[in-house]
Formats: structure tokens, C-alpha cells, sequence
């Protein structure tokens, strides 16, 4: 049964066009072949991403949010109360007018306290500025160098300027090691975050951030399998061309550095609009979709990367909506706030503030200033 099923996902039907098989991407004259087994090695690499990502953290990103005098706001907690933090762990954060009575009743408190106590337990489980900033840290520096290092790989090329060549040859094209590494490092990096992402900073496109994540390491996967590496490279240096203008717009956010923080964003925003909404469809789309035609018929494997791209294609349009959003209230001068971020909330009554020490008022999380996020995933 095993066997059956391992050999209908290797048909060669699936992953190559008509007429051929694997045995014409078997290596020979000194020229080398992709394979699957090739990326066996991503697994335990992404798992040293996670390892790697801690030491960073903890040696690099933490000393230079000191250094940027990354301040973490003040939180009132919740005092004790078994009923309400069972109510809390079992039933839900966000009690409702009916359950907030009932609760009083059973702690003893007024229907104010009971709702102040969840507003306090809710902000307790809110992550910290300095986790935020480390972990933006991280990816900035992710992001940075695997977008050098990809347009090192894919500059001199002929397939970069004219993508006809992408499919010269296909798919009889044989790999070369820095093909190889940037592949290898990219699906690995994508791997850790899928790994680590229950942990990481919470936005409300979680969901979409699991669906980015799955398709981005299928697309990667997949196009190693069928040989389409250097489709691949170009992709995946088109993502990271602007992941990394997001993550040090958060970083100097966190910061306090206002006027930084929305001049890179501005810059992010124009870069995302282009790579994302006029590059990728346009150019590297039309590449994928209409140039292998003309060299051999449709087959699933066209069928299955073309619409992992449309899967990746549709979120990027989701998060453009977002971030134009976000332009807007920027450009009318309104406060602006990551459209996907968690609100820390704040206390409704008078004296709450000065009774933490300061009686200054309660203000959003990084003194009202822009909290941006990843858009895509991240990673695109």
C-alpha cells in the first residue's frame, strides 16, 4: 500500500512534462540534477534556525533594544481570584454582560471590577515591546541577508533580465551550489517560522499567516522537485526585496523613533506595491504561466505551481489592502496602528494610573506610534 501510494506521487506525469522522466535528471557529465533528497537537510537546519534565533535574541537583539532605549510600558496586574481566573482559562476572555453578573456574584465584586480584572488579565498575556522587537530583529536581519545573498545569485544570470531563459532548456537544467544554499536556507528559515509561530507575536491574520507559511514552503518544495529553480530564485528574491523595509520600520516603532519609523514604512509600502501587485503578476506570472507553453503542454505540475502562486498572489492583495489602509490614516493624519495588532487596552476609571506610580494617563502600546507588522510570510 505504501509502496503504491510512494510511486503514484513520484509519476513522473505529475511533476514533468510529457515524455520525460526521471531518469533524464539523473546526474551525468559532471552536470548536477535536482532531487528530493537534496532537502532532506532542511529539517534538522531549521530547527538550528531555532536554536541560532534564541542565541541572537538573546546576545544581539536584546543589548540593542537597549541600546535604542526600548521602553516597556507599565502593566497593572490582576490580583488573584480563582473564580475569575478559572473562568478566564476555561471559558473565555472576554466575558459577556450576562456572565459578567453571574461572575460578580460569585467573587463578590461589582460588574466594574470583574470587567477591569479580565481588561488587566488580558493585557498580562499581551506580548512585551521587547519581544516584538526581538523578534522583528531577527527577521530584519533574516530578511537582509538572504535578499543580498539571493540577488548575488540570480544578478548575473541571463534569466534576470530576459525570462524567456527561465525556461531554456527545461527541464533538463542542472543546478549549481549557490542555487543549492539559497534554496536550502530559504525553505529552512520558512520551516523554523511554521515551527515557531504558536509562540511568536499573535496578529489577528494568524490564520493567514499558517496558510503563507504552508503555501510558501510547498511552492519552494515543489519547484525544487519539477525543476523550476530558477523561476524559484527569482520569486523568492522578489519577496524578500521588501520583508526587510517592514521589519526595521517595526524595529525603530518599538524604538520611539516616529519620523524613522514612517519614512521607511512609506518606502516599504511603495516597494511591496510594485514587487507584489505589478512585478509578480505581470511579470513573473506571465513567465510561469504563459512561456512554458510554448515549449511543452499543460501538465499537473504547471496546474499546482501556478496555483500555489495565486494562493500567495491572493494574500499579497489582502495585505496591500492593509497597508493602503494604513497609508490613508497616515496621509490624513490620523493615528496610525497596525490594522492586524492586538490592542492593549487601557483602564476606563480615574486614579488607576496614579495608584501604579506616575498619574499619567494610560496610552496605547509604543506611545501611539505606528505598530507595524509582518505582511507576508512572511515570507512570502
Amino acid at each position: 500500500m505504501l509502496q503504491t501510494l510512494y510511486d503514484y506521487f513520484w509519476w513522473e506525469r505529475l511533476w514533468l512534462p510529457v515524455n520525460l522522466t526521471w531518469a533524464d535528471l539523473e546526474d551525468r557529465d559532471g552536470r548536477v540534477y535536482a532531487k528530493a533528497s537534496d532537502l532532506y537537510v532542511t529539517l534538522p537546519l531549521a530547527l538550528l534556525f531555532l536554536i541560532v534565533r534564541y542565541f541572537f535574541e538573546l546576545y544581539v537583539a536584546t543589548p540593542l533594544a537597549a541600546l535604542l532605549n526600548v521602553k516597556e510600558k507599565a502593566r497593572l496586574r490582576a490580583p488573584p481570584n480563582a473564580t475569575l481566573e478559572h473562568f478566564y482559562l476555561t471559558s473565555g476572555k472576554h466575558p459577556k454582560q450576562v456572565e459578567v453578573e453571574l461572575l460578580s456574584r460569585q467573587s463578590g465584586l461589582s460588574g466594574r471590577q470583574v470587567e477591569r480584572w479580565f481588561r488587566r488579565r488580558r493585557n498580562q498575556d499581551r506580548p512585551s515591546l521587547l519581544k516584538k522587537f526581538r523578534e522583528a530583529s531577527w527577521r530584519f536581519t533574516f530578511y537582509l541577508v538572504a535578499f543580498v545573498a539571493g540577488m548575488a545569485v540570480i544578478v548575473d544570470k541571463p534569466w534576470f533580465c530576459d525570462l524567456k531563459k527561465v525556461w531554456e532548456g527545461y527541464p533538463i537544467q542542472s543546478t549549481i551550489p549557490s542555487q543549492y544554499w539559497y534554496y536550502t536556507i530559504e525553505l529552512s528559515f520558512y520551516m523554523s517560522l511554521l515551527f515557531s509561530i504558536a509562540s511568536d507575536v499573535k496578529r489577528k491574520d494568524f490564520k493567514e499567516q499558517i496558510i503563507h507559511h504552508v503555501a510558501t514552503i510547498i511552492l519552494i518544495s515543489f519547484s525544487w522537485f519539477a525543476n523550476y529553480i530558477r523561476a524559484g530564485t527569482l520569486i523568492m528574491a522578489l519577496h524578500d526585496s521588501s520583508d526587510y523595509l517592514l521589519e526595521s520600520a517595526k524595529m525603530f516603532n518599538y524604538a520611539g523613533w516616529k519620523n524613522t519609523c514612517n519614512n521607511i514604512f512609506i518606502i516599504f509600502a511603495i516597494v511591496f506595491i510594485i514587487t507584489r501587485l505589478v512585478i509578480l503578476p505581470f511579470w513573473i506570472l506571465h513567465c510561469t504561466l504563459v512561456y512554458p507553453l510554448e515549449l511543452y503542454p499543460a501538465f499537473f505540475g504547471y496546474y499546482f505551481f501556478n496555483a500555489m502562486m495565486g494562493v500567495l498572489q491572493t494574500l499579497h492583495i489582502f495585505w496591500a489592502y492593509l497597508i493602503l489602509r494604513m497609508a490613508h490614516k497616515f496621509i490624513t493624519g490620523k493615528v496610525v496602528e497596525d490594522e492586524r495588532s492586538d490592542r492593549e487596552e487601557t483602564e476606563s476609571s480615574e486614579g488607576e494610573e496614579a495608584a501604579a506610580g506616575g498619574g499619567a494617563k494610560s496610552r496605547p502600546l509604543a506611545n501611539g506610534h505606528p505598530v507595524l507588522s509582518n505582511y507576508h510570510r512572511k515570507n512570502d
